[in-house]
């Protein structure tokens, strides 16, 4: 699997990304075949060249009828679903899809079900989204970095009247990434981009090196004076046998709480896309024992998932302070067995040998409905990886 590196020289929207993405190779035809497997879609795409201060881009544009279909997020969720899309296509497009629902409700003040896209759910961006999810898996990028988000000002116009730049969504899904205010008017990061960065990307620091293979430019539709509008998109391979990340750490206290309440917490966190939640038996003032909640996650998510403690445990206080995470290389696969498809997690080490770890949800599934030992199939899975 190979790594890509987000260069936002002027900034990022979703035709940006899928522009980059077919400059670095993937074939125009397979993703309108892949593409049109999404149902009750009207449009046709441009892919087209244009020269931008001098660099030879891709533009990719999405031709839609004028008036098209207000659609809710449960609605576009339906439509990904019923596609017959590869899973791992699947549940990228969702990701990104599910972030700017809860980021435009959280705006608007109504819950995600019911957020319903206007300038940003209509068809082009429904195949934006859709169209990265397909590039990236076709690509066979497993991770994705970014540069500082160059961010302009100003006014922009919607349905709701005019809005500041950046649009106020698109802050929303930014909260936590590094930014940088530019000397620009205008909007240099759509809701759509900053879904996409926020989903599939981390940013990059001074720690992380890559050997560069391919490089795509991706020309957006805008002219700046000052600089060339493109997404400069590098994809090769990282030196080290494992990436960085930088997330964020939650953790309390709690010495007065039924413990019985503690898996709800753990369910609760988890949908909301916490990475790990773990508890530590711990000795408090007055020789009380205690228990330490941890919760470790993405730092754009830590105002969510704080909510989630202060409402479903009893502590009063949370510490929170950012970490920085060493994570060996992984992708994923479907394994075929007689007994049916397992998917795995294939992790590489750091001396380049690769070890599978089946998908315990698959197993139980599995299990349950052959009648046949869990560790059974657990071990037939493995023999059968071939690293």
């Amino acid at each position: 699997m190979g790594i890509a590196y987000a260069d936002m020289i002027s900034g990022i929207s979703g035709d940006m990304v899928v522009a980059a993405l077919l400059d670095l190779g993937l074939p125009a035809e397979k993703l309108k075949a892949e593409l049109k497997k999404i149902p009750r879609l009207h449009y046709r795409i441009e892919i087209t060249k244009r020269a931008t201060h001098g660099i030879q881009a891709t533009r990719f544009h999405v031709v839609t009828p004028q008036r098209q279909p207000e659609r809710t997020w449960s609605e576009i969720r339906s439509l990904i679903e019923r596609s017959s899309l590869e899973p791992e296509v699947k549940e990228r497009g969702l990701k990104i899809f599910r972030r700017l629902a809860e980021a435009e409700g959280k705006i608007h003040g109504v819950p995600p079900e019911r957020v319903r896209f206007h300038e940003l759910g209509a068809t082009d961006s429904i195949v934006d989204i859709m169209a990265t999810a397909i590039g990236t898996v076709e690509l066979e990028i497993g991770s994705f970095r970014f540069s500082h988000i160059p961010l302009g000002r100003g006014l922009t116009p919607s349905r709701h009247g005019p809005l500041p730049l950046p649009a106020p969504t698109t802050l929303e899904l930014l909260k936590g990434l590094p930014l940088q205010w530019i000397n620009l008017e205008g909007e240099t990061v759509t809701p759509t981009g900053a879904a996409i960065l926020s989903v599939l990307g981390s940013p990059a620091d001074e720690t992380w090196r890559m050997t560069v293979e391919r490089i795509g430019y991706g020309a957006g539709t805008k002219v700046f004076p000052d600089r060339p509008n493109v997404l400069r998109l590098l994809m090769g391979q990282e030196e080290t046998p494992w990436h960085h990340d930088d997330m964020v750490i939650l953790e309390a206290n709690i010495d007065d709480m039924n413990p019985e309440l503690y898996d709800y917490v753990f369910d609760r966190l988890f949908a909301a896309g916490a990475r790990d939640v773990f508890l530590s038996p711990i000795q408090m003032k007055k020789n009380r024992p205690g228990t330490l909640l941890r919760v470790i996650a993405e730092p754009a998510l830590r105002e969510k998932l704080a909510g989630i403690v202060f409402r479903e445990t009893t502590t009063i206080g949370l510490r929170t302070y950012p970490v920085h995470r060493l994570v060996l290389k992984r992708s994923t696969a479907r394994v075929k067995t007689r007994f049916g498809t397992v998917k795995i997690k294939i992790i590489e080490e750091p001396d380049g040998t690769k070890r599978a770890t089946p998908e315990y949800e698959d197993l139980r599934r599995i299990a349950a409905a052959k009648k046949i030992p869990l560790k059974i199939l657990y071990d037939e899975v493995v023999r059968s990886f071939k690293g």
